[in-house]
């Protein structure tokens, strides 16, 4: 089994940025033939790291340091006025932990999200393999959070179990249902489930200040940026 001082590392050549225009990235990847289990995923987790379907990385851009890793202390939380007003809204909603499998209904959800809200990013269009490759291959203690109305799937969370926390992968929902918040309301229950599971944190992958679609989390408090190898709460508007 890898560990931390055995790991290999690539960098990716210079590539257009996916959130800042007119700049260029850089990614750093662990070498897919390391075996990660889950004591390692969360040390590298803690390092800033992300995990893409088997791929684990972070940015490394060579003149720009805007994606900072961030995650929430979970035993601190209160949720807003605006926060509890979504999850009164969504009380009918019933969450089922399910494991990262594919199903045909997943990916139907899936494939609608982003044609609806995604047409004009990267991940356009979608197709199963897609699904697969980000969602369930390479999954290291990771689950599916179903979200029904009625009976009738309307929100799918990927989570990761971490030693410390959850690693909150990858929401879609129906986006006839945008007036519902999904998207806060996955959140808001995953600092749920964290707090059950006794976890202190809940690990929300990276935020850039000049990303206007990436705001949303510095609405959940209190929140801890990465910098300089070192966690530190943030002091938010």
């Amino acid at each position: 089994m890898s560990n931390l001082r055995t790991l290999v590392f690539f960098a990716t050549p210079p590539h257009e940025c996916s959130y800042l225009p007119d700049r260029e990235a850089t990614t750093m990847f662990v070498d897919p033939r390391a075996e990660v289990d889950k004591k390692l995923y969360s040390q590298l987790t803690a390092l800033g790291f992300r995990r893409s379907g088997s791929h684990y990385y972070r940015p490394h851009c060579e003149h720009c340091n805007a994606c900072v890793p961030v995650r929430l202390k979970v035993n601190e939380f209160r949720p807003d006025r605006n926060q509890r007003r979504v999850l009164r809204k969504n009380s009918d909603i019933q969450c089922r932990i399910v494991p990262a499998e594919f199903n045909e209904r997943y990916y139907q959800l899936y494939a609608h999200y982003i044609e609806e809200r995604h047409w004009d990013g990267d991940m356009y269009p979608p197709s199963r393999d897609q699904f697969s490759s980000f969602l369930v291959e390479g999954a290291t203690d990771s689950r599916f959070v179903e979200m029904t109305l009625d009976g009738e799937l309307i929100g799918l969370a990927a989570l990761d179990l971490l030693d410390d926390g959850l690693s909150a992968i990858y929401t879609v929902f129906c986006p006839e249902m945008e007036h519902r918040s999904l998207g806060t309301f996955a959140i808001l229950w995953q600092i749920g489930e964290a707090q059950r599971r006794g976890l202190p944190h809940l690990y929300l992958g990276y935020w850039i200040s000049e990303c206007r679609k990436m705001n949303y989390k510095t609405r959940f408090r209190p929140i801890e940026a990465l910098r300089d190898g070192h966690w530190r709460e943030m002091i938010t508007d």
